[in-house]
Parts: C-alpha cells; sequence; structure tokens
C-alpha cells in the first residue's frame, strides 16, 4: 500500500500537467500563450505587492522592538494565569493574526524552548494552524487589487482568528493535560 502511495505522490503533478495540456490542447486553447500571459500578470501583481508588504513587515517589526508586545503580555498576565493559559502564548496569539513569518518564528522559537512534545510546543503548532494571518491578507491582497472598504472582512477574519486561538487553548488543554 505504501508503495502505491509513494508512486502515486510522484506521478500526480505531472498527470495533472499532462491533463491541463491535453485538455488545453483538445479545447484549442492556446497553452503556452495562456502560460506566458498569466506569468506576465504573476509579476505584475507581485510587483504591486511590495510596497504594502514592505509596510507591514516594518509595522510588525516596530511593534515587537519597542516592547509594546511585552508590555501588552505583562498587563494581560494575571488574567492569564487566572484562565490557565500560559503567558508565553500570548505574543504568538497576537502576532499569528498579522505575519505568518513572524508566528513560525516565534512557533520555532517556543519549540526550540520547550520542546515540539510539550504542552506550549502543541499549543503552539495547533494554534499556527487553526488561524490565519488576517491583517496580512487583508493589507497585501486588499491593496493590491484596490479594496478599500475592508471593515466587515476584517471583523470576520480576526473574530475567525480568535475563535482559532481559544479553540486550540481548549482542545489542547483537553487532549495534553
Amino acid at each position: 500500500m505504501l508503495q502505491i502511495m509513494s508512486l502515486l505522490s510522484l506521478w500526480m503533478i505531472p498527470a495533472i500537467i499532462a491533463f491541463i495540456l491535453i485538455y488545453g490542447t483538445w479545447k484549442k486553447i492556446p497553452a503556452y500563450e495562456a502560460f506566458v500571459e498569466g506569468g506576465k500578470e504573476g509579476i505584475t501583481i507581485a510587483f504591486s505587492i511590495i510596497p504594502y508588504l514592505v509596510g507591514m513587515l516594518v509595522a510588525i517589526s516596530i511593534f515587537r522592538a519597542s516592547g509594546a508586545l511585552g508590555f501588552l503580555v505583562e498587563l494581560l498576565r494575571p488574567v492569564l494565569q487566572m484562565a490557565g493559559v500560559p503567558s508565553e502564548i500570548v505574543p504568538l496569539a497576537f502576532i499569528r493574526p498579522i505575519s505568518g513569518t513572524a508566528a513560525l518564528g516565534m512557533t520555532t522559537d517556543l519549540i526550540a524552548a520547550h520542546g515540539p512534545d510539550s504542552f506550549l510546543g502543541r499549543l503552539a503548532s495547533v494554534m499556527q494552524g487553526s488561524t490565519d494571518t488576517t491583517l496580512y491578507i487583508l493589507t497585501v491582497y486588499f491593496g493590491a487589487v484596490g479594496i478599500k472598504k475592508m471593515g466587515d472582512a476584517l471583523k470576520v477574519g480576526l473574530l475567525a482568528d480568535l475563535i482559532g486561538i481559544i479553540a486550540s487553548i481548549v482542545i489542547v488543554t483537553i487532549l495534553f493535560s
């Protein structure tokens, strides 16, 4: 069974590419020209995203370097202790909706400090997978396509992140405590 899965995974992408080329030929679509046009659009989008990306990365760096994140964690520590939430996870919960790369760095640091099988390592891993980079998505992608009114998307995205954070804490606590 393992050999069949390995063989299937090896040939899946070439089979998909072949299917697309055969289907395009059957429908008389110029596949190469469509590919080149898509590449041009991709480069244009990438260049339009760069200013928003740089702005977001600078804001994240300022937030972390200023000590505002540490101050916020210390401010919330008594409430977190009463709720049974480890304060070491709070920076990840705050940074994850902003930047996936910064959150991945924090997750890596937590796992390196506490171990992958520790409560914090598992919680950081589950939280990383249960939330999304809402502010990053809104800033970069909405900005690149010119969407100015993003209030409802922001509310729903941050609510989904909050639910993901709470669910990850509850589930990891139930399963691994």
